[in-house]
């Protein structure tokens, strides 16, 4: 029987202690746990939507929160009313004129918007029986555009203008969806360049990296500025000078120290400053790329950016070079699409921001709709992929000589394994009561 409304949901709190071993440390995050809200959504048949979005430690229980007062609206909807004009669907979440004040569409409340639409896309593609990233290239641009919601984005991109991108990109289609079936989406690595790593660790992450097939390389920078000289010009001699090596401040810098840091590192022909200043600051960002494009060093950003609206000011100021929307950051699937053809419009390549719990799995749906039926070019596009905590998910995203295998199982893929949510479900699950025993955490 298919599904015909939404009976239920669930949130769980799943954190994963990885502070303990410095992944995922940064600048400015010096000791996170990688965490995630986990979302399903129960219908009135087998089928269900497993949907997340992505924190780093104690945070995540305010978003559990968030997702639960949220879901009140989703339960007990018709799938019809909500996929006949998912659009309209998506704004009553972000616009409901009360918890509305909390955003409007950002912060902890975009955050649980992402978590259940997330869920609600999982569930789409899971009853046509398609991989996400199927589901949005078989759409017909007139239904896949009425997902969006085009308020304040207007002067940037109207829907016709859409339809008309989208349809325009039906010409060869089918060979660039083959063309991602053979060989994959170009992917870039993190997992070398934790700024917490030490060098012998480094050098065996490159070296086992490099034998995988990657050539494209991020690194964090941002603490100290000799340090930064340092491992920079170590990790160009680890990965050669013709492979591809990025850095990241996460948002460490002032505007003039971002381009007085990075003419410092100029010489180890470095593709992208990521992050250098606040996150919302548009005109600094316009100020940092007017002053190191000329030297051969992009800006990018995004992985923080909050909404389409956001996106939009950057793009149209030349702001960013390189587009790292996140799956979870913004609202779902549907504002994500968005900024990817607004994206296009002005000719700014995406590169979904990865890592985390199951960004990885989430974005690399989103690349390949991207070439296959948007953009059709890989010029400068790369998605970024971190190797950790895959195990967990029923459907982990695969690599094959530094490229994302395109999934092919229904849905999102985001179903973790049961034993795992059991683990590390905060605080009770299994791991979580060994160090909270060992009085590695403490339950505030």
């Amino acid at each position: 029987m298919a599904p015909t409304k939404i009976t239920g949901c669930s949130v769980r709190d799943i954190r994963f202690p990885t502070s303990l071993e410095k992944d995922g440390s940064d600048a400015m995050n010096l000791a996170p746990d990688y965490s995630c809200p986990y979302v399903v959504l129960k219908t009135d048949s087998a089928l269900e939507g497993h949907g997340i979005t992505f924190t780093v430690g104690k945070g995540n229980e305010i978003v559990c929160h968030a997702v639960t007062v949220l879901s009140k609206m989703v339960v007990g909807q018709s799938l019809d009313t909500i996929y006949g004009n998912f659009g309209m669907f998506w704004r009553s979440l972000t616009s409901e004129d009360q918890m509305r004040w909390l955003g409007p569409e950002k912060g902890v409340m975009h955050l649980a918007v992402a978590a259940l639409t997330n869920a609600l896309w999982d569930l789409w593609a899971k009853i046509e029986g398609k991989p996400l990233w199927k589901l949005l290239v078989d759409m017909e641009p007139e239904k896949l555009v009425s997902t969006i919601d085009f308020r304040y984005m207007m002067d940037a991109l109207t829907p016709q203008e859409a339809i008309d991108m989208l349809k325009k990109a039906r010409n060869g289609r089918e060979k660039r969806e083959k063309e991602m079936q053979e060989n994959g989406f170009p992917c870039y690595t993190t997992s070398c360049g934790w700024l917490g790593y030490e060098d012998d660790k480094i050098k065996k992450l490159c070296k086992e990296a490099l034998a995988e097939g990657i050539t494209r390389f991020k690194a964090k920078v941002g603490a100290d500025l000799a340090d930064d000289k340092r491992r920079c010009r170590l990790l160009r001699d680890l990965i050669g000078p013709k492979n591809i090596l990025l850095v990241d401040a996460n948002q460490r810098w002032e505007v003039q120290e971002s381009i007085d840091w990075m003419k410092e590192l100029v010489d180890c022909n470095i593709t992208w400053i990521e992050e250098p200043t606040s996150p919302d600051d548009i005109l600094g960002h316009q100020e940092i790329a007017k002053a190191l494009v000329p030297l051969g060093i992009g800006v990018a950003t995004g992985e923080q950016c909050q909404n389409r609206i956001m996106f939009k000011q950057f793009i149209k100021a030349g702001a960013m070079q390189f587009c790292q929307i996140d799956a979870c950051r913004l609202g779902g699937v549907s504002e994500c699409v968005a900024v990817i053809l607004m994206a296009c419009k002005y000719g700014v390549p995406i590169c979904p921001h990865g890592g985390g719990v199951g960004l990885c799995e989430l974005i690399q749906h989103l690349s390949i709709f991207d070439y296959i039926a948007v953009s059709a070019s890989l010029e400068n596009r790369m998605t970024e992929y971190l190797d950790h905590l895959h195990q967990h998910f029923k459907n982990p995203c695969v690599m094959n000589r530094g490229n994302y295998v395109p999934p092919k199982a229904p849905g999102y893929s985001i179903d973790m394994k049961e034993e795992s949510l059991a683990e590390y479900e905060w605080p009770k699950g299994k791991v979580w009561q060994k160090l909270i025993a060992q009085g590695a955490y403490t339950v505030e």
